[in-house]
């Protein structure tokens, strides 16, 4: 007798889905419009809808269907036995965790996200510090659950694989000191060169132009709109619900445009990914669970390959200043791109240029194996993230606003997800590298009709969602395991030119 059918395990992922876009959308409206004074009523709700799909996702109707089924995988079809080893080791990851706990840190995460904005209005630590306390406490009490044989060799490793399968602190190092040996040799190379002056980045642009500009840009790289929507925020973010409800927010500086219109790029290449996973998947796991270095190779892509492109401004130069109403009407083309690429140390991540921002991504990761591996002080974080920066980039924030209150992450319990950014960077070129044996970027360009990227990463990144590792659709995509020589190629060859380093 047949006990439970496809259309079983379907139904119930949808109705988790659906909680979760519920909990998707009033996570959204927490940091785009709510009333700051229903913060607590914001974190009940959360908690209590959280606390559902947790009970769905870990019960014993689940648990007794992925049973079955894996008992029975011919009564399934191929999706369908992808789901159920997915959510397998989703169940076997968080069944040990008592569900009062799950409900009880998503409330604390909400509330933390509160604190953290405090914290950043009164430029105050610790008003946030206890918040983040608590969260690192439950982290550690959940490894404990989610490791249970003490299989991982470091209670960050446990971390880590949430966000990227099979990444390690062991691996991870590799990783990080073949990107830090290659930036200190392009560093060393661009003080022969000339630096662009940059001054005319700061030039005001009305913030009302600002927004035309950069949607209209997103627009041309396939973000639509009748599938999203743009929001003011304090830390940039997309959040999608569905693929035919993806939103992206940024902020906004009357005199630094370029913050605006990259994080909009940014946020959008975020959207694209969402709003072009196949239709298939709707309604399960793998429309939400994509691993963070490939949903960031994808923002990176947009913000760093295309935006960063001198053939692709070149195009859009145009379009720049028609938008501003010829606010750089004054400045040749190459005067105008040598400035947009200049690079230098600054104390904000999300404002950093190609070449620095792997090491704001270094500095977070080497604090965050602190924090879970030599069990540092919560309170001395200030002190650690201040020597960080002065040890890498060589300046020392003023103030907490510029230094750890900068990034949202760790108040919503995101630890291990840091190192995912400077991935996306590293698959982004080796995406770029492949697509350029079959594109000609310059021609497609100056066409002004960029269809033909789109269709590339529709085909090999965008419609798998989550149902392939990244690592499955980097080696499927691109015939090669991970390479960081071809971010670091490529950032070599963008800034000895706009550095003019003379090669003898």
């Amino acid at each position: 007798m047949v006990k439970y059918v496809e259309e079983d395990l379907l139904a119930l992922l949808k109705e988790i889905s659906l909680l979760e876009e519920n909990q998707a959308l009033l996570g959204w409206d927490a940091l785009t419009g709510m009333p700051t004074d229903s913060s607590d009523f914001r974190a009940e709700l959360l908690s209590y809808l959280g606390g559902k799909s947790f009970e769905l996702m870990t019960g014993p109707k689940m648990t007794d269907m992925l049973n079955y089924f894996r008992q029975n995988p011919t009564i399934l079809s191929k999706l369908g036995n992808q789901l159920v080893a997915h959510e397998s080791k989703k169940v076997k990851l968080n069944t040990n965790i008592p569900n009062e706990d799950f409900m009880e840190y998503q409330r604390l995460t909400s509330k933390a996200q509160d604190a953290w904005a405090k914290a950043r209005q009164n430029n105050d630590y610790a008003i946030y510090a206890p918040y983040l306390e608590k969260i690192i406490e439950y982290k550690k009490k959940f490894i404990k659950l989610w490791d249970p044989q003490n299989q991982a060799k470091t209670l960050y490793d446990v971390l880590l694989d949430q966000f990227e399968p099979g990444l390690t602190v062991a691996k991870l190092d590799v990783i990080f000191n073949e990107v830090k040996t290659g930036l200190q040799k392009i560093q060393n190379k661009l003080s022969y060169g000339q630096k662009p002056d940059d001054r005319i980045m700061h030039r005001e642009v009305p913030i009302a132009q600002q927004r035309e500009l950069a949607l209209t840009l997103a627009q041309k790289l396939g973000y639509k709109l009748s599938k999203g929507r743009l929001d003011d925020t304090i830390h940039p973010f997309m959040t999608a619900m569905n693929r035919n409800d993806a939103r992206i927010t940024t902020r906004w500086a009357t005199n630094d445009y370029q913050m605006a219109v990259l994080g909009v790029l940014h946020e959008a290449g975020h959207g694209l990914f969402e709003q072009n996973i196949a239709a298939k998947f709707d309604y399960t796991p793998f429309a939400k669970d994509m691993a963070m270095s490939i949903h960031e190779s994808q923002s990176l892509f947009n913000e760093i390959i295309i935006g960063r492109s001198k053939s692709y401004w070149q195009n859009e130069f145009i379009t720049l200043n028609a938008v501003t109403n010829d606010t750089f009407a004054d400045v040749s083309f190459n005067e105008w791109y040598r400035a947009w690429m200049t690079t230098k140390p600054t104390l904000i991540r999300t404002e950093a240029d190609p070449l620095t921002y792997p090491l704001h991504i270094i500095i977070r990761y080497e604090i965050e194996k602190a924090i879970f591996n030599d069990d540092f002080n919560i309170k001395d974080l200030p002190a650690l993230w201040n020597a960080k920066y002065q040890e890498y980039l060589g300046i020392l924030p003023e103030n907490d606003l510029v230094g750890i209150l900068q990034d949202i992450h760790w108040a919503g319990g995101d630890f291990g997800y840091f190192p995912s950014y400077a991935l996306g960077h590293l698959y982004a070129a080796q995406f770029y590298h492949t697509m350029q044996k079959t594109i000609d970027f310059d021609q497609v360009y100056a066409s002004g009709d960029y269809q033909a990227i789109f269709d590339w990463r529709k085909e090999h990144v965008w419609q798998y969602g989550a149902s392939k590792t990244p690592q499955e659709i980097l080696k499927q995509a691109t015939g090669e395991e991970l390479n960081p020589q071809y971010w670091l190629e490529l950032q070599d060859a963008i800034y000895t030119d706009v550095y003019q380093v003379v090669i003898n």
